[in-house]
């Protein structure tokens, strides 16, 4: 059972606060300083459009200050920024002894890897390094999952960097208003001055391989005026430690090289955790053997081929479904998307009770419950008319030799359980033929369905099907279907309707076992007042 909290979560993470709105959570979203305009404008309009409830998105651009001081153990904070500002939210007396739950997602260096079996003239090699560029040049290399550490074979460092230095020369910066510029500036001043000290460090233990650090030769824009920094590549010299310490936030990449696979896995580590990783290489061999290695130190790791390439989202770009978050100095948390992140939102408690009880307090039936029969079959019935427990136990039928020997002719499952019998009384688990299993659930389909047009609209599948005890020709069946949970669907006259079916033998024992799910009508014209 899991209820929703109640009270705000603060954070600012666009997937965070989405979830929380899907887990009934309201949200107070504070933005980093230099893209509070921007956030202001997304948040009114979502406010205009009216699509959500009063008072479930607030916006603070202002300071924090004391925010945390008011939350309470039924609150949670979500934060994307650097791992200082973590660790001072972490000391927070509500998050060390209140009970208050913290994700971070903080620094990240991550890192590119180009496989030994890898050459120029294969698909691999260009997919690499269209791939680094991409994550150097979107919104100027200001994502936590660019790519920072360019990891490739000793033998190979010079045509990757003569390739980086050719795709990036195409790459033009400027005022992206003008159509011709592909690179914009960073988010202020500020952030550019940061990034030209960070270089700076990374110098100490780099050379500039591409690009001018001193500025960006400009299509359009003021470069007085504007944040622009033209991409650099740089190589490490042997040893080098910066490019595992520092994280320069724009559009910056250090070439690192490797002789072994082994000492590729190791320098990646030494990143001390990261948000993602990725390795472009055809060799399944190396593939396992770089997977393997990275995977305690980054959160995802895209492998990248030939034959993946055009369904890829790319190195810094997950889905939703995916685990977008990382160890160590990427902060141990994750930043929430999909049915995942709905749950982190939730609060999952543990209720012990009888059947009946866990039924009234869940809304959905348990097994060992009580059951209804009214007398009316439940597929008669529309939505409105439904109640959990509603049930039907069918007549018992007999499976015959003639019957299973059918199904196999007409299907074409010949498996010899079923076709062959000195080869079925052999097998341990069945001593003699045994029906399909699908041929039970089939047979149990026609003791339970009511035929005629009705409320129940459609089968669309069914859930944890289970063939517990082999039925044998000779053998009686029969069906016990209950309505197990009610599901109807906001903006259509229908709804979803799961049953518990339960297949027995003469004996009792369950046969087969599994949820029916239907789409039932809200209505039904025909259905008569009493049925109620």
């Amino acid at each position: 059972m899991s209820r929703s909290r109640s009270t705000p979560s603060t954070s600012p993470s666009g997937g965070c606060w989405r979830s929380a709105f899907l887990a009934g959570l309201p949200s107070i979203v504070k933005p980093a300083s230099q893209t509070a305009y921007l956030t202001e404008l997304a948040v009114r309009q979502i406010i205009a459009s009216g699509i959500l409830p009063d008072g479930a998105l607030q916006l603070l651009s202002a300071s924090p200050e004391g925010l945390l001081d008011a939350l309470t153990v039924q609150d949670c904070v979500a934060f994307t920024g650097s791992a200082h500002t973590a660790g001072i939210l972490r000391r927070h007396p509500n998050v060390l002894d209140g009970g208050v739950r913290l994700g971070v997602e903080a620094d990240s260096l991550n890192c590119s890897i180009l496989g030994p079996d890898v050459r120029p003239d294969d698909p691999e090699f260009d997919l690499f390094v269209k791939g680094v560029v991409t994550e150097m040049t979107v919104k100027a290399g200001q994502k936590c999952t660019a790519i920072r550490r360019v990891i490739v074979p000793e033998t190979m460092a010079d045509q990757v960097i003569e390739a980086l230095a050719a795709r990036l020369a195409k790459v033009t910066v400027g005022d992206p208003r003008n159509p011709d510029v592909r690179m914009g500036p960073l988010a202020g001043l500020d952030q550019r001055d940061q990034v030209r000290k960070a270089v700076e460090a990374l110098r100490a233990g780099a050379e500039v391989a591409v690009g001018d650090p001193a500025g960006a030769a400009l299509l359009d824009g003021d470069a007085e005026r504007g944040a622009f920094m033209t991409p650099l590549v740089l190589r490490a010299r042997a040893g080098a430690t910066e490019p595992h310490d520092v994280e320069p936030f724009g559009p910056v990449s250090t070439v690192l090289t490797y002789r072994g696979l082994d000492e590729a896995v190791a320098l990646a580590a030494r990143g001390k955790g990261s948000l993602a990783a990725s390795v472009a290489t055809h060799d399944p061999d190396v593939a396992r053997s770089v997977v393997l290695g990275l995977a305690p130190w980054h959160g995802r790791v895209l492998v990248l081929d030939r034959d993946d390439a055009k369904e890829s989202t790319g190195h810094g770009s997950p889905l939703p479904v995916l685990v977008h978050g990382g160890p160590g100095r990427a902060g141990g948390g994750e930043e929430l998307g999909g049915v995942r992140a709905v749950l982190h939102h939730m609060q999952r408690t543990a209720v012990q009770a009888s059947p009946d009880l866990l039924t009234a307090a869940t809304g959905q039936w348990t097994a060992g419950a009580a059951r209804t029969e009214s007398g009316v079959h439940p597929f008669r019935k529309s939505l409105a008319d439904l109640r959990i427990g509603d049930t039907i136990a069918s007549q018992p039928r007999t499976v015959t030799l003639a019957d299973i020997e059918h199904f196999a002719e007409f299907t074409g499952d010949t498996f010899y359980a079923h076709t062959d019998p000195e080869a079925a009384a052999r097998n341990p688990l069945f001593g003699g033929i045994v029906a399909h299993g699908y041929l039970v659930v089939s047979l149990a389909a026609g003791l339970f369905v009511d035929p005629a047009p009705g409320p129940v609209l459609a089968n669309f599948g069914v859930d944890a099907l289970r063939f517990l005890t082999p039925v044998k020709a000779g053998d009686a069946i029969a069906v016990t279907l209950t309505v197990k949970q009610i599901t109807p669907r906001t903006g259509a006259d229908y709804g979803e309707v799961r049953w518990d079916a339960v297949v027995t033998n003469q004996d009792g024992r369950a046969a087969a076992t599994y949820d029916v799910l239907t789409l039932v009508a809200k209505t039904w014209p025909e259905t008569p007042a009493t049925e109620a």
